[in-house]
């Protein structure tokens, strides 16, 4: 598979579902991979595989938000889709406050849902051309104060901003501020995004 190939990469545990969206994927010309669970995803994903990922919220051992949070800490800008059950809307709420780029509740129309398959790979091309800029990204990182440094390296280890309060001795709030700075002057939507800007500058240089 070549890493500039969108694939369409499916976690869930039903296999039946597997196989329907392979077949509804093939037929539009879209390639697919397909996992059964989040563990089996992890041991194979490669952060530079474009695409969009449509990932079941419930699943048994590690869920879909569990694998989501587990994905942001490594950097990875993938556009995920959740697929929610009845019941699961608060789940969802929580999966597009850590960045999910939609949900889609059962049953839908398969329209519906290559709809957002489209707009999500469309949306991580124009994401990942710009997180290739790394001239631009060195420059963001130049513009941050000392502290906002600090709350960026914190930022990017998964830290809440209660934590990050707590180790640099401020109110939360204080953090909130920086927080809010940080991402402003990143140019970043989310904390993956920072994470994997900041993976792409030290990829860069090994020395650095």
């Amino acid at each position: 598979m070549n890493a500039g190939t969108p694939i369409v990469m499916v976690v869930d545990d039903d296999s039946g579902v597997r196989n329907a969206m392979r077949s509804l994927l093939k037929s539009v010309g879209l390639q697919s991979a397909l996992y059964a669970s989040a563990k089996e995803f992890l041991e194979g994903y490669k952060p530079s595989q474009s695409g969009c990922l449509i990932l079941d919220i419930r699943m048994p051992g590690m869920s879909g938000l569990e694998l989501q949070q587990e994905l942001n800490l490594r950097g990875a800008v993938v556009p995920v889709i959740f697929m929610t059950g009845h019941g699961d809307i608060p789940m969802a709420v929580e999966a597009m406050q850590h960045g999910a780029f939609d949900f889609l509740q059962k049953p839908f129309r398969d329209q519906d849902l290559l709809d957002r398959i489209q707009r999500a790979v469309t949306k991580d091309g124009e994401r990942r051309l710009a997180l290739g800029e790394r001239t631009r990204i060195r420059a963001h990182v130049e513009s941050l104060t000392a502290r906002e440094h600090e709350v960026l390296d914190l930022m990017t280890q998964g830290k809440q901003n209660k934590q990050i309060a707590n180790d640099l001795g401020v109110s939360p709030r204080t953090i909130e501020i920086h927080r809010a700075r940080v991402m402003e002057k990143m140019n970043a939507q989310s904390i993956a995004e920072l994470v994997r800007m900041m993976l792409d500058l030290k990829h860069e240089a090994p020395g650095h």
